[in-house]
């Protein structure tokens, strides 16, 4: 697996010269220029060093001496689209185990997973992700009981389509010693049978170490197959660029290792684990930009609350659909101001995952109450911002922030953020518009592979606040749309800047790396239906091809 994908790539690579200047003519260019606007071109030149050296309009002349002239046979080249939040080694981690993400019951999930566990006799647990109770519409958690009754023989242990929850079955919770009667731990809940001490199964945030302990971690060969899946899988989908959020040290040596040996063709923007992680890889301070930029420790994730689709996400106020529960709370005040400040004297980036109102607010309070210590250019990062308090708005104005959210939540959340919240408090509920209006920097991305990391239904989300399937007629609460040319920002030039690497990529101006993709339509025409079928034809990164569509 790990041989094939290797080769495939290189061969790729291999089909465009390197070090050598290419002019790709006769495209119908669509791009953000030096002052941030869309701009509309012929041609561009690349340089030997797999840059932007120079931009042709109609009529302008084009250089009489190239090496290589590549015809773009009039279709539509745009930069290279940039995902501002995903999760790399997952999203590869995904396509190599049990996928449950296009399954809509209970029963259908078992089938599959009994059908995975036929087929793959010497794993001696089945791993997986991408269940959703919520799509099932079950109206509870899964249970041990239901996993037992199709894999009595090994451990089965799947995380949640959000990973802010885990799915085992007895065996798996054997295997990591767990009694009936376990405490709760910080940050974290086990479901119960009942109203009892048993633990049902199913292990909320924080409480999923108690299981994932057990689990085999894999291998370094397993990451670096994992990788080049991910990478396969982000080109095709004319994904050039990405913020890693949540890289481990084992995740960074693999990036490493692909660097080394000339496998790395997706930029990746790292952000470490946590603390440790960021002291492990980072030492000092952030790294630098590595592998002709496609390298680079930013600085650090950090965790306030879970997801709301498990109940994890910290509100103000109880659930509409569970009263008495708040949700979950990962890190004291103080505890979160010392990592903010700790992490701030070595200049790493701070890129807080904050999803209800509560984590919000705690978010933006703490970076106003610690922001004015340190010069500089921060870009303070909030993760997601999917529930805020109106009243706490303004505050994505201050400080530099980067609200770096995702569009596509919104369409797979809008019932269950009805029924979690109540219509009550949805004002503030991905509130693209207004944060955007504030002064905050508006990034975009997927979450993948909390959910496909197809960017073309991001930009359609974007500007319609409809899913695929048109609903609802007129948007989600259609206010809080942004325009076509500030989506395809969301997704460009802004995602670079979000992780600091403007003037590297992102936009298409000279001096740039010409990562670029040829599709068959205008992503600024097409209507969102036709946007979401958007086909991309080659993905090209700092001038050499990485992907070809069949």
């Amino acid at each position: 697996m790990y041989r094939s994908l290797v080769v495939a790539l290189l061969a790729l690579g291999a089909a465009t010269p390197a070090l050598a200047d290419q002019l790709v003519d006769n495209v119908e260019g669509v791009r953000i220029d030096e002052k941030g606007r869309i701009d509309r071109f012929e041609a561009m030149l690349i340089d030997d060093d797999g840059r932007v050296q120079q931009i042709f309009h109609r009529g302008d002349k084009r250089p009489a001496r190239v090496q290589y002239r590549i015809d773009g046979k009039g279709q539509v080249l745009m930069p290279g689209l940039i995902d501002a939040h995903l999760h790399v080694m997952g999203l590869g981690l995904a396509a190599l185990t049990l996928d449950l993400s296009d399954t809509n019951s209970l029963e259908e999930a078992v089938a599959k997973i009994a059908a995975f566990a036929k087929d793959n006799p010497q794993r001696p647990w089945i791993l997986g992700r991408g269940w959703n109770q919520e799509k099932w519409g079950l109206g509870r958690f899964p249970t041990a009981a239901d996993l037992d009754k199709v894999v009595s023989d090994r451990p089965v242990w799947l995380e949640r389509v959000d990973g802010h929850a885990g799915w085992a079955n007895s065996l798996a919770m054997k295997a990591a010693n767990i009694q009936p009667g376990v405490a709760n731990p910080p940050g974290g809940r086990i479901e119960r049978v009942g109203k009892s001490l048993i633990p049902s199964g199913v292990f909320v945030d924080a409480a999923s170490a108690l299981v994932e302990k057990a689990v085999p971690p894999p291998r370094p060969a397993d990451r670096d197959s994992a990788l080049m899946a991910a990478q396969k899988i982000l080109h095709r989908f004319g994904i050039t660029a990405a913020a890693d959020m949540g890289s481990t040290i084992e995740d960074w040596q693999a990036f490493r290792r692909a660097g080394d040996e000339g496998r790395l063709t997706l930029r990746i923007m790292a952000y470490a684990a946590g603390p440790e992680a960021m002291t492990l890889i980072g030492g000092s301070g952030p790294t630098p930009w590595l592998y002709d930029d496609k390298l680079r420790l930013n600085g650090v994730k950090l965790y306030l609350d879970g997801a709301l689709g498990s109940r994890g996400a910290w509100l103000k106020k109880p659930y509409a659909d569970d009263p008495g529960n708040t949700g979950l709370q990962f890190m004291k005040p103080a505890e979160f101001r010392n990592v903010l400040v700790r992490a701030s004297l070595g200049n790493f980036q701070i890129a807080v995952h904050a999803i209800g109102d509560a984590a919000d607010a705690e978010a933006l309070n703490a970076i106003g109450e610690v922001a004015d210590s340190f010069t500089g250019d921060r870009r303070w990062r909030i993760e997601h911002a999917q529930i805020v308090d109106p009243a706490d708005l303004a505050k994505f104005g201050q400080h530099g922030i980067v609200a770096s959210m995702q569009p596509v939540h919104q369409t797979s959340d809008r019932l269950m953020a009805e029924a979690r919240l109540g219509q009550a408090r949805l004002t503030g509920a991905y509130a693209w518009k207004s944060i955007e209006a504030t002064g905050a920097t508006l990034a975009f991305g997927s979450d993948a592979p909390v959910e496909s990391p197809d960017p073309f239904a991001g930009l359609a989300a974007a500007f319609t606040r409809t899913d695929a399937a048109g609903q609802p007629f007129g948007g989600w609460r259609p206010e809080e749309r942004v325009s076509r040319e500030d989506a395809l920002a969301g997704f460009t030039s802004r995602a670079a800047f979000a992780g600091f690497a403007e003037g590297r990529f992102g936009r298409l101006v000279p001096g740039e790396r010409a990562d670029f993709i040829l599709v068959d339509r205008d992503p600024l025409l097409a209507s969102a239906t036709e946007l979401r079928a958007t086909k991309v034809l080659q993905t090209w990164v700092g001038g050499q091809r990485v992907h070809k569509a069949q």
